[in-house]
């Protein structure tokens, strides 16, 4: 098993940081020299001048005055994971030919943070590791073989990476550990209509697993950890499965939300999770899938859900057709969450609200329009009308509307 060494947070961008002022100092020390060597050549200098302005007598050496420090309360600030509010966009890992369109995008506009896949949703990893024990997930030719590269440039430009791991939906290691999949109560693999296979919340085995890509993404450099498909695939509901009675499916994926926060603090990165957004006002959606909203903003650092207004059935919130009426649309799901979030005590309270906004046409829908500066601009009014700060824009296929952003 591969070992780990706990780093603090931004070490890579020290790292780099001290490479750049060493460099600076080279560059300096070389113009210096260069001034007074045109000095002494063309006699505006002498070199016993030079000697005198390098020289320090016993005179000119002030005396070490002792600092006086005042005594501090005992009091953990968590320093090493400040940061500017995120506005972020989702880069597929099948679309990362269009890294450099986004960092530039990120330099002119007010984006400052890129979502890169670590974990696909079919299981694969996306970037190749000697680790023995995720082997399994990693294909002879991964979706991105510059790793390294792709994060020196992240730094490079000061751009806030987080890696989306989608956690339980997982076709390949399914798979490769049948025993560790949900089965139906023959014992056999459970599969979606789609054919989709699922690991079992409930097995502890599985969350190692996903620890273990967590520790993965935080050694290349990744800022924060986001879980995707953190829940149970909602056609579970009603069906014999092999699942424990004494714990129920909320309170196994706030248990596993709790252990991933907590284990992966101690790394010196940020945790977030992806969530529905119909979980905010809905009960019956909350059990379905086991995500409570607000037991779960009590461990994470960042609580995202998925608020797209084509996410949204007819009438939903007295609006006929979510889709055409965005900025209505988002400021009434995050009022909800406000009014949810409020309902925590402050003291219990940890994670921010990002919502996951909509920067795609939704063209499957009956009634539905295109998507474009306008409506995105919207999303993000509304979103700092409800009092939001941060937020995060979803695209499929990585391209987004330049112009529904404020400029850098």
């Amino acid at each position: 098993m591969k070992k780990y060494k706990i780093k603090p947070y931004g070490s890579y961008y020290q790292y780099k940081r001290k490479k750049a002022i060493l460099r600076n100092l080279m560059t300096a020390f070389i113009l210096l020299t260069g001034v007074f060597a045109t000095l002494i050549i063309t006699n505006k200098l002498k070199l016993e001048d030079v000697a005198t302005l390098f020289s320090m007598t016993e005179q000119n050496v002030k005396p070490v005055v002792e600092p006086f420090f005042l005594e501090q309360a005992d009091i953990k600030y968590g320093v090493h994971t400040a940061k500017p509010p995120i506005k972020g966009v989702y880069l597929p890992a099948t679309k990362m030919t269009q890294l450099d369109e986004l960092i530039k995008l990120a330099n002119e506009t007010e984006v400052n943070g890129i979502v890169i896949d670590i974990k696909t949703d079919y299981g694969y990893l996306t970037f190749e590791t000697d680790n023995p024990a995720l082997q399994c997930a990693v294909k002879e030719n991964p979706a991105i073989p510059n790793i390294k590269e792709v994060m020196d440039k992240l730094y490079a430009d000061n751009i806030y990476p987080i890696a989306r791991i989608v956690a339980f939906k997982d076709n390949l290691y399914s798979e490769v550990n049948k025993d560790q999949a949900v089965t139906n109560a023959d014992g056999t693999i459970f599969e979606t209509s789609k054919g989709e296979r699922w690991l079992n919340p409930y097995d502890k085995r599985n969350w190692e697993y996903l620890l273990e890509i967590s520790k993965e993404a935080i050694e290349l450099g990744f800022k924060e950890i986001q879980f995707d498909y953190i829940r149970f695939h909602e056609s579970m509901d009603g069906k014999a499965l092999n699942f424990p009675e004494d714990k129920s499916k909320t309170e196994i994926i706030t248990e596993f939300t709790q252990y991933m926060t907590e284990s992966l603090h101690s790394y010196g990165v940020n945790v977030s999770a992806d969530v529905f957004g119909t979980i905010i006002t809905s009960k019956i959606d909350a059990e379905i899938v086991g995500q409570d909203y607000k037991e779960l903003s009590k461990h994470l650092d960042y609580i995202c859900p998925m608020i797209y207004p084509s996410h949204y059935g007819v009438g939903s919130f007295g609006i006929e057709h979510p889709d055409l009426q965005p900025y209505e649309l988002i400021l009434e799901v995050m009022q909800y969450s406000n009014m949810a979030i409020s309902d925590v005590p402050r003291e219990e309270r940890s994670a921010e609200v990002r919502p996951w906004l909509q920067d795609f046409t939704a063209s499957w829908l009956g009634t539905y329009q295109e998507y474009e500066d306008k409506e995105v601009k919207e999303q993000i009014e509304a979103t700092y009308d409800a009092l939001g700060k941060e937020w995060l824009l979803w695209n499929g296929a990585g391209s987004y509307h330049e112009d529904a952003l404020e400029k850098e």
